[in-house]
């Protein structure tokens, strides 16, 4: 007899968990005052872990629960747009990907040689300069080896 008294302090314990007391409901809204939003009501206490296991539901198997209140048709033709509109997306990253490699691949082979040779024909600006500056003088390099004209005093 002992076990079957212990299951039925266990349904009172549950029931009393369950039922809301007016005195515990009346100490939070006289504490909070007269302007604050109504209290929480109380959630029935897990008896053991066996019900939480149960009561544990992810996103996707609510969302997948959802799914049983649409005709079948309908259900297909979302599948078949969410599946085509995922292909879709991988195949345009993997267009994007190879188009970006073409771009700027083909962009470093066709503009590093321009790239060079002006760098190139700059440097031999540049020391063409200091020599006219170190054979003719500062004021060579600048006027192109043709002095400037005296000015009378």
């Amino acid at each position: 007899m002992a076990p079957a008294e212990d299951h039925d302090s266990g349904m009172e314990s549950q029931e009393g968990s369950q039922s809301v007391d007016p005195e515990v409901e009346k100490q939070p809204s006289q504490e909070a005052g007269a302007g604050s939003e109504p209290p929480a009501k109380k959630q029935p206490a897990i008896e053991s872990a066996e019900d939480a296991q149960e009561l544990i539901e992810t996103l996707s198997e609510r969302l997948w629960g959802l799914t049983e209140m649409f005709p079948e048709r309908v259900r297909k033709v979302t599948h078949t747009t969410v599946m085509t509109t995922k292909m879709g997306l991988c195949k345009a990253y993997s267009l994007s990907r190879s188009v970006a490699w073409v771009v700027f691949s083909t962009s470093i082979i066709l503009f590093a040689p321009v790239i060079f040779e002006v760098e190139r024909a700059n440097m031999e600006e540049m020391q063409r300069n200091q020599q006219k500056q170190i054979l003719l003088g500062p004021t060579g390099a600048i006027s192109g080896g043709v002095p400037p004209p005296l000015l009378p005093r």
